[in-house]
């Protein structure tokens, strides 16, 4: 089952990105707290979105964190999901693939034409999922990022 994530899943929420970042060797970046994620996904205009991937016996097996995109050469929004995440015990059980589906219908719903994520090069399980949902890379682009000092120093 996946449901819009609620108040109340915030902690659950923190723990899997922990986990996540723990999963891609980067645990030492994991800095958000969760009442930063709390006031990201809940405030009175949220800057992102989330939802719940559940078992069928309720445990929370996964989450989609997302927030919208705009292309400018389409000329509408899109979603860019920030991270999706179920817990090993729970993989291969078609949470991931759901929450993906909820993304991609919604997208569809409000003409949203992009959905997009990056995935680490060395991540070749989830990237042979993704390809067999028929997305493809965008080898032509890299992801640059400006954080910590460098971001301070262009920024003052």
């Amino acid at each position: 089952m996946i449901r819009t994530a609620t108040p109340a899943d915030v902690p659950v929420i923190h723990e899997m990105v922990r986990e996540l970042a723990d999963y891609e060797k980067a645990l030492h970046e994991a800095k958000a707290t969760e009442e930063q994620l709390h006031e990201a996904l809940f405030a009175e205009r949220p800057a992102a979105f989330a939802h719940i991937a559940e078992a069928e016996d309720g445990q929370v097996a996964g989450f989609a964190l997302w927030f919208l995109n705009f292309s400018t050469w389409r000329g509408v929004h899109g979603i860019y999901l920030e991270d999706l995440y179920v817990r090993p015990q729970l993989r291969g059980g078609g949470h991931g693939r759901a929450l993906l589906t909820e993304l991609a219908r919604i997208c569809v719903a409000r003409g949203y034409e992009r959905l997009e994520w990056s995935v680490l090069n060395w991540n070749t399980p989830s990237i042979d999922f993704y390809r067999s949902l028929g997305a493809r890379p965008q080898d032509e682009w890299s992801v640059y990022r400006l954080t910590d000092g460098a971001l301070k120093d262009l920024g003052s």
